[in-house]
């Protein structure tokens, strides 16, 4: 790659301006990426990029896989087991299998491995853009946990998928019996390779908890450690990425602390922030020597473009609203009847298939020989150009025209946990006052805090009771009065008394009476103080 250093600002600047403009204007980064993208390959003086395919899943895919993982919730998962199997599998072969089909009937010359590989590419979905816009507009958490489960587990059989036909296409033959058995052999050992390796890295993070850094830097290696020793074995290093995550993710209050979760959060923040906007730009930058490639017409690219979106997007929406009546029809259970959900929310989830990251790292990491390469990474950035900017747009306008509305259920779950975690406080603190190291007034001190708190919560759900004890003076009758309102003015002077603190330390640094060390101490100090506050 020349001028290596212009490349790397180039892709730091950009992916910092397309950020900024995508906050301003209220749009998912993802679909203001892609379009920049695309449009920077054509812009004069941009330097010219040549990616390694080998490494371009190696070096994207582990960590983007892992944090996915690492995030997600096991118990929706369970929860959803079944339609994330069916969508993630299911869909996932049916799209592959139908682009597949298309791409063969229409492309002279496209082997069937190839295509399936090209079907394998853009059958995984990213939630990225489709959750952020879906939880904006208030979609049932519900909806929104199926829709991230199953581009976790998609990601894997996709890419097991494209691995097979990848084989097949460069071998040159290709048999259905052994690619199924491929597809199981694979699957099947990256999982166990994830859970082995996701439990030895349990153990890791245990011996180095006290090391912040050290702890951050080695979750940014969890996801390789169990990436490559899969993918020299032979099976599914997305999947192995995939189950380390989630081990080491359920175990993560146990392992890690608190100050680690800060660093950590910010870390993963940016990082995944990186990869995906870079991903997104380097095709857009490749984009004028793929077109330059290929000896066919606009029109006959273009077709070829709009064909396979409408595949991609036709499968999904049909697949959605054919195979859960399917299902109801077989399994009548009254339990399965109740989780049932309408034609409008899986309308809003059939809207939400938008390709992504995954799909790209995949393309872009076809071998420099694969027959029609520069056409099927062309095709993979159509389709997300499709799903991304046209349902990626129109989503918010398909949420309000269904009427799907968020259920309160994950705001429910939130105010459940924090009165519990309140009368925890509260029940510790009664027993601490009987210690003969504590002191009454400050056990009183912090009950009372507690108990205002779960008044709080109760009201904001809506119960009633005789929790909240008024402080001395306290007009009995207003201990039920807006409790919101008295909760935030009070947090209105706590911010004002940090921020008194803050231009005070700055003062004193700048009159050169402390250092800029001292500063960066008591500055983290009153931010984590500032981000416990609610407004």
């Amino acid at each position: 790659m020349d001028h290596v250093e212009l490349v790397i600002l180039f892709l730091l600047v950009a992916v910092a301006a397309v950020g900024a403009l995508a906050r301003i204007i209220g749009v998912p980064y993802p679909i203001l990426l892609v379009v920049g993208g695309c449009l920077a390959g054509f812009v004069p003086g941009v330097p010219d990029v040549e990616l390694e395919p080998d490494l371009v899943l190696l070096i994207f895919l582990p960590p983007l896989l892992f944090n996915a993982a690492y995030f997600s919730s096991a118990r929706d998962l369970r929860r959803n087991a079944r339609t994330i199997t069916l969508n993630a599998v299911g869909l996932v072969l049916l799209t592959a299998a139908l682009v597949a089909v298309a791409a063969h009937a229409t492309i002279d010359g496209l082997s069937w491995a190839a295509a399936f590989a090209l079907g394998a590419i853009v059958s995984p979905t990213d939630p990225l853009a489709a959750t952020a816009i879906a939880s904006r507009l208030g979609v049932p958490q519900r909806l929104i946990a199926a829709i991230e489960g199953e581009s976790l587990v998609n990601d894997g059989t996709a890419l097991v998928a494209y691995r097979v036909a990848v084989a097949a296409a460069v071998g040159g033959s290709f048999d259905l019996l052994d690619a199924s058995s491929d597809f199981v052999v694979n699957a099947l050992g990256g999982i166990a390779v994830g859970f082995v390796v996701g439990k030895l890295m349990v153990l890791v993070f245990r011996h180095i908890v006290e090391d912040d850094v050290v702890g951050v830097t080695t979750s940014l290696a969890a996801g390789y450690v169990g990436y490559l020793p899969a993918e020299h074995l032979g099976v599914s290093g997305v999947l192995a990425a995939v189950f380390v995550g989630l081990v080491v993710g359920r175990r993560s209050p146990e392992i890690v602390t608190p100050s680690a979760r800060l660093r950590g959060y910010a870390f993963w923040e940016v990082l995944v922030f990186l990869l995906n906007a870079t991903l997104f730009l380097l095709v857009g930058m490749q984009l004028p020597g793929i077109l330059e490639d290929q000896d066919r017409s606009a029109g006959t690219l273009i077709g070829l473009g709009v064909l396979i979106s409408v595949t991609v997007i036709g499968s999904r929406l049909l697949w959605l609203n054919t195979v859960p009546y399917v299902i109801r029809a077989i399994d009548r259970r009254p339990e399965q009847r109740l989780r049932r959900i309408g034609w409008r929310p899986r309308l809003v989830a059939a809207w939400s298939g938008l390709r992504g990251a995954v799909s790209l790292a995949a393309a872009l990491a076809l071998p420099e020989d694969f027959p029609e390469r520069d056409l099927l990474v062309f095709l993979t950035l159509c389709v997300i150009f499709s799903t991304l900017v046209f349902q990626g747009l129109t989503l918010p306008w398909v949420i309000r025209m269904l009427g799907v509305e968020d259920d309160g259920e994950g705001e429910r779950e939130e105010l459940l946990a924090r009165r519990e975690a309140a009368e925890a406080a509260i029940v510790h603190l009664e027993r601490l006052a009987e210690e003969e190291w504590t002191r009454t007034r400050t056990v009183e001190r912090m009950a009372g805090m507690y108990r205002f708190r779960r008044a709080r919560i109760a009201q904001r759900i809506g119960e009633e009771g005789d929790w909240y004890v008024p402080d001395d003076g306290e007009d009995d009758d207003d201990r039920w009065a807006d409790l919101d309102g008295r909760s935030n003015a009070y947090q209105r002077v706590v911010r004002e008394a940090l921020e008194a603190q803050r231009r005070r330390i700055i003062e004193l640094r700048d009159a050169g009476e402390i250092s800029d060390s001292v500063l960066h101490v008591l500055e983290r100090e009153l931010d984590l103080e500032d981000q416990r506050l609610e407004i």
